[in-house]
């Protein structure tokens, strides 16, 4: 049986898991020499976020538990994100038909008119406007379901206790704001998704020490690197 902790710590690697898959979509060009083949890969990276959510909640039917209201809305936001995350695939294999049948010379779902090249792309441009905002919240949801979990799982007393690890405020707001996918490094400096309020140097280098957090190269524009919590700092956090 997986350990209660575990299930919220692997909600936490699914929304990682979102904010990788959202930082490559700006990078996805149409106007590629391969779009659809771009699409396909994208699609792949997506599915895997949707069996990602049905393993947590295959890990979440095996745990003996009282299902009141606060588990009904961890399985109800899990469940969210898997079918963001499908809906989000077939977006992107409709974008990739459109184009191959395009290209072929064949009218898009077998019916009307034959689309010149430019209407393919823009119709194939209209599904990755939607899949940028399906998948936008996943981050958010991920955090706020395993916070909700452990919540509840230890308000019934039934996670064994475990001494919060010590974390100063700044700590931990940087802590969930890199939960939340918010945090990149760009030009050698933090820089923070929001306007009311800033992550300092000191306090990334701090939580780095501590092997808390980890930098990954990030796909965006005018960013250098993404910030990501590590093993440890996933535990760490559900700890608190």
């Amino acid at each position: 049986m997986t350990a209660p902790t575990a299930l919220a710590e692997q909600l936490l690697l699914l929304g990682a898991d979102f904010v990788r898959h959202n930082d490559h979509l700006p990078r996805l060009r149409l106007d590629s020499v391969l779009p659809a083949s771009a699409l396909t890969q994208q699609a792949i990276s997506t599915q895997h976020l949707a069996r990602s959510a049905l393993d947590i909640i295959d890990g979440l039917n095996a745990q003996p538990m009282h299902h009141g209201p606060e588990i009904r809305t961890v399985y109800a936001r899990v469940r969210q994100l898997a079918h963001l995350a499908i809906d989000t695939a077939n977006y992107l294999l409709d974008a990739e038909d459109i184009l191959d049948d395009t290209y072929a010379g064949v009218p898009v779902k077998g019916d009307g008119p034959l689309l010149t090249y430019r209407q393919a792309l823009q119709a194939a441009n209209s599904r990755l406007v939607l899949v940028r905002k399906l998948t936008a919240p996943g981050p958010q949801d991920a955090l706020t379901a395993a916070e909700l979990f452990v919540t509840e799982r230890r308000r019934r007393g039934e996670i064994p206790p475990q001494q919060p690890p010590a974390f100063s405020p700044a700590q931990y707001t940087a802590l969930r704001a890199v939960a939340r996918g918010e945090v990149t490094i760009a030009d050698g400096k933090p820089y923070l998704h929001r306007d009311d309020w800033r992550i300092t140097l000191n306090t990334l280098r701090s939580l780095e020490a501590r092997g808390l957090v980890t930098r990954e190269k990030c796909p965006l524009w005018l960013h250098d690197e993404r910030v990501h919590l590590s093993a440890d700092g996933r535990r760490d956090l559900i700890a608190t």
